[in-house]
């Protein structure tokens, strides 16, 4: 089991996230996203908006999630 943050997984808060793998703790965090999104909280539709912008960079997310991936793996 390991542990991440919402901050090291882009996102704007100290919540931990644990979980066994890499997609389950950004499944964890997308959760997390949307609900605190949904709440109308600003810095995490900040931080949303800001992997929207990095969406539209060809390549861009998929770069991101690999490094957020070594990350997790190096836990």
């Amino acid at each position: 089991m390991k542990t991440m943050t919402c901050k090291q997984l882009g996102g704007a808060c100290d919540m931990e996230f644990k979980a066994n793998s890499f997609d389950e703790i950004a499944s964890l965090s997308r959760q997390h996203g949307m609900e605190m999104f949904q709440k109308g909280d600003a810095a995490h539709t900040e931080a949303m908006q800001k992997m929207a912008a990095m969406m539209q960079q060809p390549g861009a997310l998929q770069k991101w999630m690999e490094e957020k991936e070594k990350e997790f793996d190096a836990l």
